[in-house]
Protein backbone atom coordinates (compact mmCIF):
# COMPACT_ATOMS: atom_id res chain seq x y z
CA UNK A 1 0.00 0.00 0.00
CA UNK A 2 1.03 3.63 -1.17
CA UNK A 3 0.43 5.02 2.13
CA UNK A 4 1.59 8.64 0.98
CA UNK A 5 -0.36 8.34 -2.27
CA UNK A 6 -3.56 7.28 0.15
CA UNK A 7 -3.25 9.48 2.65
CA UNK A 8 -3.57 12.41 0.05
CA UNK A 9 -6.59 10.75 -1.34
CA UNK A 10 -8.26 10.04 2.16
CA UNK A 11 -7.56 13.75 3.05
CA UNK A 12 -9.04 14.96 -0.24
CA UNK A 13 -11.79 12.54 0.18
CA UNK A 14 -12.11 14.07 3.68
CA UNK A 15 -12.09 17.41 2.67
CA UNK A 16 -14.60 17.06 0.15
CA UNK A 17 -17.39 15.41 3.08
CA UNK A 18 -16.25 18.10 4.77
CA UNK A 19 -16.74 20.99 2.23
CA UNK A 20 -20.34 19.41 1.48
CA UNK A 21 -21.38 19.10 4.58
CA UNK A 22 -20.49 22.63 5.16
CA UNK A 23 -22.69 23.11 1.77
CA UNK A 24 -25.71 21.11 3.64
CA UNK A 25 -25.50 22.91 6.70
CA UNK A 26 -25.86 26.20 5.11
CA UNK A 27 -28.22 25.02 2.36
CA UNK A 28 -30.46 23.45 5.27
CA UNK A 29 -29.90 26.48 7.83
CA UNK A 30 -31.17 29.13 4.98
CA UNK A 31 -33.82 26.87 3.86
CA UNK A 32 -35.22 26.49 7.03
CA UNK A 33 -34.65 30.67 7.75
CA UNK A 34 -37.11 30.81 4.38
CA UNK A 35 -39.25 28.76 5.82
CA UNK A 36 -39.61 30.07 8.77
CA UNK A 37 -40.55 33.55 6.98
CA UNK A 38 -43.54 31.72 5.17
CA UNK A 39 -46.79 31.98 6.82
CA UNK A 40 -50.46 30.75 6.44
CA UNK A 41 -51.86 33.76 5.90
CA UNK A 42 -55.80 34.40 5.72
CA UNK A 43 -57.69 36.39 2.70
CA UNK A 44 -57.22 40.00 3.20
CA UNK A 45 -60.68 41.54 3.51
CA UNK A 46 -59.68 45.00 4.08
CA UNK A 47 -57.19 45.74 0.77
CA UNK A 48 -56.37 49.51 0.50
CA UNK A 49 -58.52 50.34 -2.38
CA UNK A 50 -56.65 51.00 -5.53
CA UNK A 51 -55.65 54.69 -6.57
CA UNK A 52 -53.43 56.17 -9.40
CA UNK A 53 -51.03 56.06 -6.70
CA UNK A 54 -50.85 52.30 -6.14
CA UNK A 55 -52.06 50.77 -9.39
CA UNK A 56 -49.89 48.51 -10.85
CA UNK A 57 -50.21 47.61 -14.81
CA UNK A 58 -51.56 44.53 -15.37
CA UNK A 59 -49.48 41.72 -16.80
CA UNK A 60 -50.02 41.06 -20.95
CA UNK A 61 -52.26 38.10 -21.33
CA UNK A 62 -52.20 36.82 -17.55
CA UNK A 63 -54.53 36.35 -14.91
CA UNK A 64 -53.60 33.61 -12.89
CA UNK A 65 -53.45 34.28 -9.39
CA UNK A 66 -55.07 34.08 -6.47
CA UNK A 67 -58.29 35.96 -6.04
CA UNK A 68 -61.05 37.46 -3.64
CA UNK A 69 -64.00 39.12 -4.37
CA UNK A 70 -63.29 43.02 -3.65
CA UNK A 71 -66.63 43.61 -2.03
CA UNK A 72 -65.88 41.37 1.34
CA UNK A 73 -66.44 37.56 2.17
CA UNK A 74 -70.52 37.81 1.85
CA UNK A 75 -70.18 39.31 -1.91
CA UNK A 76 -69.38 35.16 -3.15
CA UNK A 77 -71.79 33.64 -1.51
CA UNK A 78 -74.92 34.72 -4.07
CA UNK A 79 -77.26 32.60 -1.26
CA UNK A 80 -80.67 33.84 -3.18
CA UNK A 81 -79.29 33.11 -6.07
CA UNK A 82 -77.13 34.31 -9.02
CA UNK A 83 -75.40 38.01 -8.34
CA UNK A 84 -76.70 40.14 -10.63
CA UNK A 85 -80.68 38.27 -10.33
CA UNK A 86 -81.19 37.27 -7.17
CA UNK A 87 -84.47 35.75 -6.26
CA UNK A 88 -85.62 38.44 -4.23
CA UNK A 89 -89.29 39.68 -5.12
CA UNK A 90 -87.99 42.34 -7.57
CA UNK A 91 -89.25 42.25 -10.55
CA UNK A 92 -86.12 43.59 -12.25
CA UNK A 93 -84.19 40.50 -11.15
CA UNK A 94 -86.98 37.98 -12.83
CA UNK A 95 -85.13 35.55 -15.28
CA UNK A 96 -86.78 35.18 -18.89
CA UNK A 97 -87.96 31.61 -18.88
CA UNK A 98 -89.30 29.65 -21.78
CA UNK A 99 -92.46 27.12 -20.64
CA UNK A 100 -90.55 24.29 -20.60
CA UNK A 101 -88.06 26.78 -17.68
CA UNK A 102 -90.83 27.78 -15.83
CA UNK A 103 -92.25 24.17 -15.60
CA UNK A 104 -88.81 22.77 -14.57
CA UNK A 105 -88.38 25.37 -11.93
CA UNK A 106 -91.60 24.69 -10.18
CA UNK A 107 -90.29 21.21 -9.18
CA UNK A 108 -87.65 22.61 -7.67
CA UNK A 109 -87.70 22.97 -3.38
CA UNK A 110 -85.01 25.67 -2.94
CA UNK A 111 -84.43 26.54 0.83
CA UNK A 112 -83.11 30.04 -0.12
CA UNK A 113 -85.16 32.82 -2.39
CA UNK A 114 -88.44 33.82 -2.65
CA UNK A 115 -90.05 30.35 -3.40
CA UNK A 116 -87.75 28.79 -0.20
CA UNK A 117 -88.90 25.31 1.39
CA UNK A 118 -88.55 23.81 4.73
CA UNK A 119 -85.24 21.98 5.18
CA UNK A 120 -87.32 18.74 5.06
CA UNK A 121 -89.24 19.52 1.93
CA UNK A 122 -85.76 20.59 0.21
CA UNK A 123 -84.72 18.98 -3.31
CA UNK A 124 -81.48 20.59 -3.92
CA UNK A 125 -78.88 17.93 -4.91
CA UNK A 126 -76.29 20.21 -3.58
CA UNK A 127 -77.58 18.67 -0.45
CA UNK A 128 -77.08 15.14 -1.57
CA UNK A 129 -73.37 15.97 -2.04
CA UNK A 130 -74.14 16.20 -5.69
CA UNK A 131 -71.38 18.03 -7.78
CA UNK A 132 -72.30 21.11 -8.51
CA UNK A 133 -72.03 21.39 -12.23
CA UNK A 134 -71.06 24.39 -14.23
CA UNK A 135 -71.87 26.94 -14.52
CA UNK A 136 -73.43 27.03 -10.60
CA UNK A 137 -69.40 26.29 -9.05
CA UNK A 138 -69.55 30.00 -9.87
CA UNK A 139 -72.74 31.31 -8.06
CA UNK A 140 -71.93 28.85 -4.49
CA UNK A 141 -69.63 30.68 -2.29
CA UNK A 142 -67.65 32.40 -4.99
CA UNK A 143 -65.59 34.24 -2.71
CA UNK A 144 -61.90 32.79 -3.20
CA UNK A 145 -60.52 30.72 -6.22
CA UNK A 146 -56.92 30.16 -7.42
CA UNK A 147 -56.21 30.56 -11.15
CA UNK A 148 -52.99 28.57 -12.43
CA UNK A 149 -52.18 29.32 -16.42
CA UNK A 150 -49.49 28.14 -18.90
CA UNK A 151 -49.26 28.35 -22.80
CA UNK A 152 -52.17 25.73 -23.57
CA UNK A 153 -54.52 26.10 -20.56
CA UNK A 154 -55.95 27.94 -18.10
CA UNK A 155 -57.31 25.96 -14.65
CA UNK A 156 -59.65 27.72 -12.00
CA UNK A 157 -59.61 25.93 -8.60
CA UNK A 158 -62.73 26.36 -6.52
CA UNK A 159 -62.95 26.44 -2.93
CA UNK A 160 -66.16 24.91 -2.28
CA UNK A 161 -65.34 21.23 -2.69
CA UNK A 162 -62.23 21.39 -3.54
CA UNK A 163 -63.18 21.52 -7.81
CA UNK A 164 -61.24 22.84 -10.97
CA UNK A 165 -61.68 23.33 -14.66
CA UNK A 166 -59.83 23.77 -17.46
CA UNK A 167 -60.35 26.12 -20.04
CA UNK A 168 -58.14 25.85 -23.40
CA UNK A 169 -56.14 28.53 -24.99
CA UNK A 170 -54.27 26.63 -27.67
CA UNK A 171 -56.59 27.74 -30.14
CA UNK A 172 -58.39 24.25 -30.21
CA UNK A 173 -62.28 25.24 -31.94
CA UNK A 174 -65.29 25.28 -29.35
CA UNK A 175 -66.66 21.79 -29.56
CA UNK A 176 -70.31 21.49 -31.19
CA UNK A 177 -73.03 21.41 -29.25
CA UNK A 178 -75.24 18.18 -29.65
CA UNK A 179 -78.39 16.62 -27.43
CA UNK A 180 -76.72 14.75 -24.51
CA UNK A 181 -73.41 15.85 -25.46
CA UNK A 182 -70.94 17.45 -27.95
CA UNK A 183 -69.05 16.97 -31.39
CA UNK A 184 -65.10 16.72 -31.47
CA UNK A 185 -63.20 16.23 -34.43
CA UNK A 186 -66.21 14.04 -35.68
CA UNK A 187 -66.76 12.25 -32.82
CA UNK A 188 -69.46 12.63 -29.88
CA UNK A 189 -68.02 12.74 -26.38
CA UNK A 190 -70.95 12.85 -23.57
CA UNK A 191 -71.27 15.66 -21.05
CA UNK A 192 -69.47 17.35 -18.31
CA UNK A 193 -69.85 17.97 -14.74
CA UNK A 194 -67.26 21.14 -15.67
CA UNK A 195 -68.58 21.46 -19.68
CA UNK A 196 -65.85 21.96 -22.20
CA UNK A 197 -64.36 25.18 -21.79
CA UNK A 198 -62.10 27.14 -24.51
CA UNK A 199 -60.68 30.46 -24.44
CA UNK A 200 -59.60 33.44 -26.65
CA UNK A 201 -57.74 36.72 -25.94
CA UNK A 202 -59.67 39.16 -27.53
CA UNK A 203 -56.64 42.07 -26.26
CA UNK A 204 -53.97 41.98 -24.17
CA UNK A 205 -56.13 42.09 -21.05
CA UNK A 206 -59.33 40.34 -21.75
CA UNK A 207 -59.86 36.51 -22.21
CA UNK A 208 -63.20 35.53 -23.09
CA UNK A 209 -64.09 31.94 -22.61
CA UNK A 210 -66.87 29.57 -23.50
CA UNK A 211 -68.35 26.70 -22.18
CA UNK A 212 -71.22 24.32 -23.41
CA UNK A 213 -71.93 20.05 -22.87
CA UNK A 214 -72.63 20.64 -19.31
CA UNK A 215 -74.97 18.46 -17.05
CA UNK A 216 -78.56 18.06 -17.82
CA UNK A 217 -80.97 19.75 -15.86
CA UNK A 218 -82.22 16.64 -14.07
CA UNK A 219 -78.81 16.28 -12.69
CA UNK A 220 -78.03 20.15 -11.84
CA UNK A 221 -79.20 24.06 -10.73
CA UNK A 222 -78.36 27.21 -12.09
CA UNK A 223 -78.33 28.59 -8.28
CA UNK A 224 -79.29 28.19 -4.73
CA UNK A 225 -82.81 29.31 -5.64
CA UNK A 226 -83.53 26.81 -8.22
CA UNK A 227 -83.06 28.33 -11.38
CA UNK A 228 -82.84 25.30 -14.09
CA UNK A 229 -79.86 25.31 -16.63
CA UNK A 230 -79.95 22.59 -19.29
CA UNK A 231 -77.13 20.86 -20.89
CA UNK A 232 -78.20 23.30 -24.45
CA UNK A 233 -76.86 25.81 -22.62
CA UNK A 234 -73.64 28.17 -23.95
CA UNK A 235 -72.20 29.87 -20.92
CA UNK A 236 -70.22 32.88 -21.94
CA UNK A 237 -66.99 34.67 -19.40
CA UNK A 238 -64.73 37.41 -19.62
CA UNK A 239 -61.81 37.84 -17.68
CA UNK A 240 -60.50 41.35 -17.86
CA UNK A 241 -57.40 41.70 -15.94
CA UNK A 242 -58.13 46.04 -15.06
CA UNK A 243 -54.99 46.39 -13.24
CA UNK A 244 -52.43 43.93 -11.72
CA UNK A 245 -54.07 43.57 -8.26
CA UNK A 246 -57.65 43.60 -10.18
CA UNK A 247 -59.71 41.49 -12.32
CA UNK A 248 -63.14 41.94 -13.68
CA UNK A 249 -64.90 38.55 -13.94
CA UNK A 250 -68.54 38.08 -15.54
CA UNK A 251 -70.44 35.74 -17.19
CA UNK A 252 -73.71 35.57 -19.54
CA UNK A 253 -76.27 32.61 -19.79
CA UNK A 254 -77.64 31.49 -23.29
CA UNK A 255 -79.71 28.38 -23.08
CA UNK A 256 -82.37 28.48 -25.24
CA UNK A 257 -84.35 25.72 -23.81
CA UNK A 258 -84.58 27.57 -20.24
CA UNK A 259 -84.62 30.92 -21.20
CA UNK A 260 -85.96 33.27 -23.86
CA UNK A 261 -83.14 35.45 -24.53
CA UNK A 262 -79.54 35.48 -23.24
CA UNK A 263 -79.02 37.36 -19.83
CA UNK A 264 -76.08 38.22 -17.45
CA UNK A 265 -75.76 36.40 -14.47
CA UNK A 266 -72.57 38.09 -12.21
CA UNK A 267 -69.92 40.41 -12.64
CA UNK A 268 -67.40 40.37 -9.89
CA UNK A 269 -64.50 42.75 -9.13
CA UNK A 270 -61.91 40.58 -7.71
CA UNK A 271 -58.61 41.19 -5.43
CA UNK A 272 -55.64 39.54 -5.74
CA UNK A 273 -54.20 38.22 -2.85
CA UNK A 274 -50.67 36.86 -1.77
CA UNK A 275 -49.26 33.53 -2.97
CA UNK A 276 -49.28 31.94 -0.22
CA UNK A 277 -53.29 32.46 1.17
CA UNK A 278 -55.19 29.48 1.70
CA UNK A 279 -58.90 29.37 2.66
CA UNK A 280 -60.46 27.28 5.03
CA UNK A 281 -61.78 23.78 3.98
CA UNK A 282 -64.97 23.43 2.66
CA UNK A 283 -66.05 20.20 1.54
CA UNK A 284 -69.17 18.85 1.49
CA UNK A 285 -69.97 15.56 4.27
CA UNK A 286 -73.38 13.45 3.68
CA UNK A 287 -72.60 12.60 6.92
CA UNK A 288 -72.55 16.16 8.63
CA UNK A 289 -75.42 17.18 6.84
CA UNK A 290 -77.43 14.49 7.80
CA UNK A 291 -76.66 15.76 11.29
CA UNK A 292 -77.47 19.04 10.09
CA UNK A 293 -80.86 17.51 9.17
CA UNK A 294 -82.01 15.23 12.37
CA UNK A 295 -81.23 18.89 14.00
CA UNK A 296 -83.17 21.56 12.03
CA UNK A 297 -84.40 19.43 9.68
CA UNK A 298 -88.49 19.96 10.57
CA UNK A 299 -87.37 24.08 11.06
CA UNK A 300 -88.61 26.87 8.61
CA UNK A 301 -85.54 27.88 6.13
CA UNK A 302 -84.46 31.20 7.02
CA UNK A 303 -82.93 33.81 4.70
Amino acid sequence: MDFAKDGKMLNRVCFSIIALAAVLTVWIGTSAQNTSKVTWPEVDWHKAPITAQNRKPAPKREIAGSWSTAEGANAGTQAKGVQLKPSDGNPEHDVPFTPHGLEVFKTHKPTEGVNLVPVSQQNDPRNLCEPLGFPRWNHYTLRFAQIFQDAAKVAVLYDYDNRWRTIWIDGRPLPKLLDGGVEIDGQFREDRWMGYSVGKWLDDDTLEVQTVGTMPEDLVWLDNAGRPISDQARITERFRRVDDDTLEWSETIDDPKMYTKPWDALKFIMRLQDIHTEENEDICSPALYKQYLDAFGNASSKQ
